[in-house]
């Protein structure tokens, strides 16, 4: 959520641009092959939005087969964080209380909606809150409200409901999962106009600063218990990435030479590399259980997507063809987040269901058990899509916009506009 899409300086003779570091030569019949548009300022910048896309997919394809190396492949929740902070730092150029209003206004209704489902689950599940071990009394009331402003970790039950249900029941610690993202999300937010003025003025120890914290918190050298502890090192560990969004729309990045940043950043991804061999948590090389290796692999390879940055303003060549499929993720991305784990668990009760079918002999059982991630995956992404057509238009509703049921920037009749 996987390749990365690199772009050289445009030359001054584009018919001698260099493919793949060759320079070739132009014949008679050659014409200057047409480059992607530039993002107009203050535009949709579509590199970025691609960026948001695949991180997205690669979110619900790790939760989906539990991949270790998909941590390595594409540091999803990094970039995310990064391409959040990006934005932020271009909506802080107007009044601050304001931009956070609103940051925090498109964020709590999708919440609202999704929490109202998950608590009356796990409630006719027969939860009860006030005796539950781990999360009764007054202060277990408190972490509730969590569900309606996620400034802490949401309580839920790690059994609910019966092994024999529809879902496992464990339903809840997975669905419950992904809300620590709101959470790190909530605290950039308000924490961005802060960091952006000491960015501003001291900007490389601003940028760095988040990888010391991790080194210190992320390790055990401070040990900081429960949950504040969880929140404190995901907003170390990710702090740098969002900063590094600063850092891109200043310019900053910009100003260091290519091959500079990306010799630094090969260092930093080789020492997170290096930490996660000899710090691998119970999942192996899952970099989600190495705070400090995730924080440098992740950092080093925000650095070499956001170098390379091509800034476009439309997709080129073959990668227009997913067009509207970047732009309707972009435009539900709260909503394909908040969902993607319930809908991967709601997979399994329908695919069950096959086992019943009259013709399922033992050779389409063997099958169907070898495949069933597989068919998983494909029915997973259809499910997405109807909790769009249902819940989507929230997203728009918290943004003071008109809802749309499918915002993929196609016009009505046919045509397309951009993203």
């Amino acid at each position: 959520m996987t390749e990365r899409h690199t772009t050289a300086t445009t030359p001054a003779d584009p018919t001698t641009t260099p493919v793949y570091g060759i320079p070739q030569q132009p014949s008679a019949t050659d014409e200057p092959p047409a480059a992607p548009k530039a993002a107009k300022p203050g535009g949709r910048d579509r590199y970025l939005d691609l960026l948001r896309s695949i991180a997205l997919v690669r979110v619900v394809v790790y939760h989906l087969f539990g991949w270790a190396w998909l941590t390595v492949l594409f540091p999803s929740m990094g970039v995310m964080f990064a391409l959040a902070g990006s934005l932020m730092a271009r909506s802080l150029k107007r009044p601050a209380l304001g931009v956070i209003r609103g940051r925090i206004r498109r964020l709590l209704p999708p919440l609202w909606a999704f929490s109202a489902v998950a608590l009356t689950l796990m409630f006719l599940g027969g939860w009860n809150q006030a005796k539950d071990p781990d999360h009764g009394g007054t202060l277990g009331l408190i972490e509730l409200l969590n569900y309606i402003f996620p400034v802490g970790a949401p309580p839920f039950p790690w059994h609910v409901g019966s092994q024999s249900g529809l879902l496992e029941d464990t339903w809840a610690v997975q669905a419950a999962g992904p809300l620590w993202y709101l959470r790190a999300y909530l605290w950039f937010v308000v924490a961005s106009p802060l960091l952006l003025w000491a960015f501003r003025r001291f900007p490389w120890p601003t940028l760095f600063a988040p990888l010391a914290l991790t080194a210190v918190v992320g390790t055990g050298v401070v040990a900081i218990p429960g949950e504040t502890g969880n929140a404190v090192t995901d907003f170390a560990t990710y702090g740098g990435c969002w900063v590094l969004g600063f850092a891109h729309h200043e310019g900053l990045l910009k100003k260091v030479p290519r091959y500079a940043a990306v010799s630094c950043a090969a260092v930093l991804m080789a020492f997170g590399i290096w930490w996660a061999s000899g710090h691998k948590g119970p999942d192996g090389w899952d970099l989600n259980d190495i705070p400090l290796a995730q924080a440098m692999w992740s950092f080093g390879f925000v650095v070499i997507l956001l170098q390379y940055s091509p800034s476009w303003q439309e997709l080129p060549g073959r990668l227009a063809k997913w067009d509207r499929l970047v732009t309707l993720s972009n435009n539900r991305a709260v909503t394909i987040y908040l969902w993607h784990n319930f809908l991967i668990m709601a997979t399994v009760p329908i695919l069950d269901r096959l086992y019943d079918l009259p013709f399922m002999d033992d050779g389409m059982v063997a099958a169907l058990d070898t495949t069933y991630n597989l068919w998983m995956f494909v029915l997973v992404w259809p499910l997405i899509g109807l909790t769009i057509l249902a819940l989507g238009w929230i997203e728009d509703t918290a943004a003071k916009r008109p809802p749309r049921l499918w915002p993929d920037g196609a016009k009505r009749g046919g045509g397309r506009r951009r993203g």
